[in-house]
């Protein structure tokens, strides 16, 4: 990917939303919800102090994470809808 984020901000790649559920109902495109989970693809390289401090990100490429409903910005690159978000935006990382 030709795209380095900036700082502490993070690019994911959503999980595609599930199409039938558990019960076995097909849930049609327009009632799909927004995913909440991902794979992180690029990271920056940390958060900046007040003090001119570099705190390196807690979060790595590869990595599984949960985010919050509304967190972070669709971006649209290469054809691929992507999110950029800052590390704090995330909740966990899925092992």
């Amino acid at each position: 990917m030709a795209l380095q984020p900036l700082h502490d901000r993070v690019i994911v790649k959503a999980s595609e939303p599930a199409e039938i559920t558990r019960g076995g109902i097909i849930i049609p495109d327009t009632a799909k919800e927004k995913p909440q989970q991902g794979e992180i693809i690029a990271v920056g390289t940390g958060k900046v102090g007040d003090d001119g401090n570099s705190f390196p990100l807690t979060v790595k490429v590869g990595d599984k994470v949960l985010y919050g409903k509304y967190a972070g910005t669709e971006i649209n690159i290469d054809g691929e809808e992507l999110m950029m978000m800052r590390e704090s935006d995330i909740f966990a990382i899925i092992k």
